[in-house]
């Protein structure tokens, strides 16, 4: 009855993600089958969620849109600007919204070589970022002084345009980046060492809306435009069109809900339970 119950659990919790505004509590008997989650572990999965959403903005609007006259850049808030943010300005959007939630959950982009002062790691965020470019994978530490779990990975130089971009921008500390290089890290918080199964179900909801939302903003800022896309079904490989928010979503839901339920099974199932 046990192993029912966690894999009801973890339906539940996908469905959570998915489809709702807030999660609804689960069962007495659920609840209780279901051990606390490691952070490092819950952290690890938004983490790959939040990945799957920026590669998705990446590659199917701004690497796309670009070939279409689609501009984007540093200063799209500006007004009289007609462009879209950038990949990284994109994951600040989502990390902003992230963190104005009740979670106390934070997400911060940074790197040793940033092109904005504001993103360069301090001191003791580049001694752990030092083991992720060792190690091109993740480092999990605990923050001196107020004891914030903290989960850093590595951000890889994964389109060339994003390797230009940075090679040939003023204010690049750094020219020669190349394909594959780590060129910063994705740095998340929380003030818990472990996550209550509704809680969790929480910080992936979060997510979901923090991306929709930064997503949301750049559709209002394309209505903008002098030359405004056409926004609806079709996408930048098609022609002058951006995706309105909910399709966008609907093809990151597409992408995420197998990637949701491995993670959260594996989550469950590589727990100790007895049943």
């Amino acid at each position: 009855m046990k192993l029912f119950a966690i894999l009801l659990a973890a339906f539940a919790t996908l469905a959570v993600y998915l489809f709702a505004t807030a999660p609804t509590p689960l069962p007495d008997d659920a609840e209780a089958s279901l051990q606390s989650i490691p952070t490092e572990r819950a952290i690890a999965i938004l983490a790959a969620h939040q990945n799957l959403a920026r590669t998705l903005y990446t590659s199917e609007i701004v690497t796309a849109g670009t070939r279409q006259g689609l501009k984007f850049g540093e200063q799209w808030k500006q007004r009289e600007i007609d462009e879209g943010p950038l990949p990284a300005l994109f994951l600040r959007e989502i990390g902003t919204i992230i963190q104005k939630s009740e979670l106390n959950l934070g997400l911060f982009l940074g790197s040793d070589f940033p092109i904005s002062p504001s993103n360069k790691f301090d001191k003791d965020q580049m001694a752990s970022f030092n083991k992720v470019k060792d190690t091109r994978g993740p480092v999990f530490s605990i923050a001196k002084g107020n004891g914030k779990f903290i989960a850093m990975f590595p951000d890889f130089a994964s389109v060339q345009g994003c390797v230009s971009c940075h090679n040939a921008h003023r204010d690049s500390a750094k020219s020669d980046w190349q394909l594959n290089d780590v060129m910063g890290a994705t740095t998340w918080t929380y003030p818990k060492a472990l996550v209550q199964p509704n809680e969790f179900a929480r910080m992936l909801v979060i997510l979901r809306q923090s991306t929709k939302q930064a997503y949301e903003s750049y559709v209002s800022k394309a209505l903008k435009f002098n030359q405004t896309p056409s926004i609806g079904s079709k996408w930048p490989r098609d022609g002058y069109y951006i995706p309105s928010a909910d399709v966008f979503m609907q093809e990151f839901d597409r992408r995420a809900a197998g990637a949701a339920l491995d993670a959260v099974l594996k989550t469950l199932t590589s727990s100790s339970y007895s049943g």
